[in-house]
């Protein structure tokens, strides 16, 4: 059984974790595995290195993604996710928000390219979730490099995962089934403009994210703030060549409360300095049920949060469509008002 190591918290950084220390022998993956539990059980956020993404597709990718952002906007409203009942595409600083109020940023969502899924009768209604990205005209490589970009994350993704069920003595691979070729991987690429100019300064208000593992790539400006164990939001200091990484709802679900899903947010950066960041969430299947997972502390697991504004589902789908749905109201509005909830 791997030991859990307590340790006091530091709150200038995040806990780094080398995912390369699985490849080096069994002393350096057993420290591995102590790091990765303590950062999860104590934190729910780290900074991932080590993860063997080439720079090559970090340099393709965030190219493409400054490029789409100085497109005329006329360009980038041709893609606007109102246009998508997928809630794919691109959304106009404002647009979006959190716990109600708007978050200053513009972004490009895209997930896996299907076809469209428009749920029949009796089916559930998370099957709008399913559908073709929005891609720019004059911007194809951006295309290449973002379905590229899903792809190797995807395969870190799941790479850590088994290490980190592995770190508290869980089946490293319990819950492959309900990945593969049906996982639901989502990508954003987000820009922050700057403060927003009437004395709000919520580039994405206080949250938590809804799937299992969420990879972070963010510049050099800084701004992401997690809450750490006094109770108050701690600046989180970008680290070259590095992924932070938080753990979503369905893991602390998952086991009962042992791992964290820990509440994050961007406060926008001054004046008409810009940021951008590229989270990747690591997804299961829409139609996923996620079992309670079996590992050997899951007698000290001290129950999920409880927050009556947050319902959370068994099935994966219901989670995501009530995150979109919530902060994705003009697309709501348009192809989903019978799904929306009376005021």
């Amino acid at each position: 059984m791997t030991q859990h190591i307590a340790t006091t918290p530091s709150y200038d950084q995040l806990p780094i974790v080398d995912l390369s220390a699985a490849d080096r022998g069994p002393r350096a993956r057993a420290l591995l595995h102590a790091q990765l539990h303590s950062a999860a059980h104590d934190v729910g956020f780290f900074q991932l290195v080590g993860h063997g993404v080439p720079r090559a597709e970090t340099h393709a990718l965030l190219t493409a993604m400054r490029a789409f952002f100085t497109l005329p906007e006329a360009d980038r409203l041709a893609i606007d996710n109102v246009n998508s009942p997928h809630f794919r595409g691109y959304t106009r600083t404002g647009d979006e928000r959190t716990a109600g109020a708007r978050d200053w940023r513009d972004q490009l969502d895209i997930g896996a390219e299907r076809p469209a899924r428009e749920p029949g009768p009796g089916e559930p209604p998370y099957w709008w979730l399913q559908g073709p990205n929005q891609w720019p005209a004059a911007l194809p490589e951006l295309r290449t490099a973002a379905l590229a970009w899903i792809d190797r994350l995807s395969a870190v993704a799941q790479r850590l995962l088994h290490e980190l069920l592995t770190a508290i003595g869980a089946p490293a691979g319990f819950y492959d089934p309900i990945f593969g070729e049906h996982a639901h991987p989502h990508l954003k690429l987000v820009r922050y403009p700057g403060s927003a100019g009437d004395g709000t300064d919520q580039g994405v208000g206080a949250h938590k994210d809804y799937g299992f593992l969420t990879l972070l790539l963010q510049d050099t400006v800084g701004g992401l703030q997690v809450q750490r164990e006094d109770g108050r939001f701690h600046e989180v200091p970008p680290i070259e060549n590095a992924f932070v990484v938080n753990l979503g709802e369905l893991l602390e679900v998952a086991t009962n409360g042992y791992l964290l899903a820990t509440n994050h947010r961007v406060v926008s950066p001054p004046g008409a300095t810009e940021r951008f960041s590229v989270p990747f969430f690591y997804n299961p299947r829409l139609d996923a049920r996620i079992e309670p997972l079996p590992f050997p502390h899951a007698s000290t697991a001290p129950g999920i949060t409880d927050d009556p504004t947050n319902p959370l589902y068994a099935e994966y789908g219901y989670n995501e469509l009530k995150g979109k749905l919530r902060a994705h109201p003009l697309v709501a509005e348009r192809h989903h008002t019978d799904l929306l909830t009376p005021a």
